[in-house]
């Protein structure tokens, strides 16, 4: 899998990949993404701003979009909860999708692996990744938490009125192996 930095044309791709995930949600009884977030306008400005990103597959095909946001993302602010890190260094996860024809092939793991490895590798100025969503996502709750994540809060009424989301933090730990010492 890759990452691909989001182009204007790639707007209506986008929009079709959160709608099919609106619809995924909806068909598992889940009230997140139901009204009108995200929105075609949250998409733009997404991509204006390089946060948009389409993920492919090996075989080139686009199997799901996804936007990180770099600090200070205001949504958090009126988060219940505690930081692992109190940095203003760190990335956040939005508007993840992966579409239903893909699904159910890991594309969702791989594609948090990718986004941890590009921070990784070419970002040292992040410090951590934050995410949220809804507290009846399970399935996403399980990607993240499979993806290293730890539940640091909890958020209420920030995308819809009565919306309850659980906040997740990554800590990105740079250290390398050579510091372990060996005994003998």
């Amino acid at each position: 899998m890759k990452l691909r930095r989001a182009q204007m044309q790639d707007l209506d791709k986008i929009i079709e990949i959160l709608a099919d995930g609106r619809n995924q949600l909806a068909e598992k009884g889940v009230n997140q993404w139901q009204g009108d977030y995200p929105s075609r306008a949250h998409v733009k400005y997404d991509i204006e701003h390089g946060f948009a990103f389409l993920a492919e597959s090996t075989d080139e095909q686009t199997i799901g979009a996804l936007s990180l946001v770099p600090a200070p993302d205001h949504v958090y602010d009126k988060m219940q909860g505690q930081w692992l890190t109190d940095t203003d260094g760190y990335i956040v996860i939005h508007r993840v999708a992966i579409h239903s024809s893909h699904g159910g092939h890991g594309y969702a793991t791989q594609l948090f692996e990718k986004v941890v490895e590009e921070v990784m590798q070419n970002h040292p100025e992040i410090k951590s990744i934050r995410i949220d969503t809804h507290k009846n996502n399970g399935a996403m709750q399980h990607v993240i938490a499979k993806s290293g994540f730890k539940k640091v809060g909890e958020l209420v009424g920030v995308y819809g009125s009565t919306d309850e989301c659980f906040v997740y933090e990554k800590v990105i730990n740079r250290e390398s192996s050579s510091n372990i010492k060996i005994a003998g």
